[in-house]
């Protein structure tokens, strides 16, 4: 291979390796939200809808020792819904905006950016009632803790009817009782 003058001769290495950047940057989707680490995008809803509803899920189901991007896979079936209803679409997008209205008149911020847990609470006890709530919660039940890789995290381990029951797998292991 030549040397081209004021460079050293490309070798397989670089190649490689400035390849590869450039194919992580033509695959990577556009419309990051800065600072979150989701693996998926809304696709109905607007991004800080998105980000406010992934709040107000971790504000319903607090558990410290899960991540983000398990409340963001939540929020994505509420945003799966979105696209294919515009009246759930409008239920999401009016109660974030409702949502956010309260917060700024309580704090002078947006909802998912007030750093008082108790301020974000006291704000969800208001509007417990309201349906966009009520829509919200009941989708975290099953879109939050029938997430798999969450359930060693709870101490679930998983069915047991095809393993032969929990009889023989932890039915009398419980050290708390």
């Amino acid at each position: 291979m030549a040397e081209v003058v004021g460079r050293a001769a490309p070798n397989r290495r670089s190649f490689l390796k400035g390849g590869a950047g450039l194919l992580a940057m033509t695959i990577m989707p556009s419309g990051v939200i800065v600072g979150r680490a989701w693996s998926q995008m809304p696709r109905a809803t607007k991004p800080e809808t998105f980000a406010t509803l992934v709040q107000m899920s971790r504000d319903i189901y607090p558990h410290a020792m899960v991540e983000d991007k398990y409340y963001a896979n939540a929020v994505d079936i509420l945003d799966q819904a979105a696209r294919a209803s515009e009246a759930d679409l409008a239920v999401l997008e009016d109660g974030v905006t409702k949502l956010n209205e309260t917060a700024r008149t309580t704090a002078d911020t947006d909802y998912a950016s007030m750093t008082s847990d108790e301020d974000r609470a006291a704000i969800l006890d208001e509007m417990e009632s309201d349906p966009f709530f009520q829509k919200v919660r009941s989708n975290l039940v099953v879109g939050l803790y029938n997430q798999k890789e969450l359930w060693p995290m709870f101490g679930y381990e998983g069915a047991s009817a095809d393993k032969g029951g929990y009889i023989d797998r932890g039915f009398d292991d419980i050290d708390w009782l």
